[in-house]
């Protein structure tokens, strides 16, 4: 089964605890299957790089202030019982494994085995300098970077030597009451980042993309996994607001249905809707009634007619690249 997911408000200065509560209760009440967040902390008046390395495209100004995702996770995690809680994505850069393995294994202790656990390269390079890292050894940190956490996660004593990353024979603990651990999956868009999801993640997480270009990359990429290793599982994220103009809310829903529908017949995981870039967040109670402005979605039934093994097909409708 398809679980339909929301991002948590956590971006701009309509988020208030308040909102982050009724958030949560609201859309558990409604039956909405997850909860998740992304990583960022700093709004560059100069930015190297533009939003999502491309360049010259805007930040945007919503990144200007961001609760710290494993903080607001933890939140969530007090203040309800089902839904799994997830990052879409937490930025490898932005990090240290040991300790962020702490952290996420507390979440994963305190909200009784919840957790997702989704990496990314990231594209902020002012935030790398600011976390002591570099955005142009992004790639090759984040093959050390999955292995170490692995490590402080698997048995005790916990070790790890490599190029970027050291950890010397300890105990660490808590371990995550998922084991071996919390799914990994990658937020990877690139060709080369898709070969390495293929090898290490459990999963991927594409956002803003076509279901039909997902399937059409996973078949690739399911192929390159390593022997033993099932299909990859697929946490879909898409965007109620792209770049541009705000659609009006019916044809935002009519489009949503669609990708449902799409991702529902393709077996997918989770489909999860990120609302933090809407125009039509315009105060906290804008927030606060999201959960139910869209339980329309909630609605669209399973298919019966998947195809066998991954129980997945192409087709979907498309849509604009983003990244959040």
């Amino acid at each position: 089964m398809t679980g339909i997911g929301l991002c948590l408000p956590q971006l701009g200065e309509h988020v208030t605890a308040d909102v982050v509560t009724a958030f949560c209760r609201e859309s558990e009440r409604l039956g909405y299957s997850s909860l998740w967040v992304q990583d960022h902390f700093l709004w560059p008046l100069a930015p190297e790089r533009g939003y999502a390395g491309r360049p010259g495209l805007p930040i945007p100004p919503q990144y200007r202030s961001v609760l710290s995702p494993t903080e607001l996770l933890a939140t969530a995690a007090a203040v309800t019982t089902t839904p799994r809680l997830g990052t879409s994505v937490l930025v490898q850069g932005n990090h240290w494994p040991s300790p962020l393995a702490q952290r996420l294994a507390t979440l994963d202790v305190l909200s009784s085995g919840r957790l997702v656990v989704g990496l990314g390269q990231g594209w902020n390079a002012e935030e790398h300098v600011a976390a002591g890292t570099s955005i142009r050894e992004r790639a090759a940190r984040m093959d050390e970077f999955v292995g170490a956490l692995r490590a402080c996660w698997g048995p005790d004593p916990v070790s790890f030597d490599g190029e970027f990353f050291s950890i010397p024979d300890a105990i660490q603990r808590p371990k995550p009451l998922q084991q071996p651990h919390p799914p990994l999956i990658s937020g990877a868009s690139s060709p080369a980042g898709r070969a390495r999801t293929a090898a290490l993640f459990d999963g991927w997480n594409p956002a803003g993309i076509a279901v039909a270009e997902v399937l059409e990359h996973l078949e690739a990429m399911d192929a390159e996994r390593p022997e033993g290793r099932g299909p990859l599982r697929i946490f879909h994220r898409t965007f109620v607001q792209f770049l541009g103009p705000t659609e009006p809310l019916d044809d935002v829903l009519d489009r949503l249905r669609d990708e449902v529908r799409a991702a529902r017949a393709a077996g997918f995981e989770e489909f999860i809707i990120e609302h933090n870039f809407w125009d039509g967040i315009t105060s906290p109670d804008d927030w606060v009634e999201v959960p139910e402005r869209f339980a329309t979605l909630l609605e669209i039934e399973e298919p019966t007619d998947r195809t066998e093994g991954a129980g997945r097909r192409r087709g979907g409708p498309g849509s604009v690249t983003w990244s959040g």
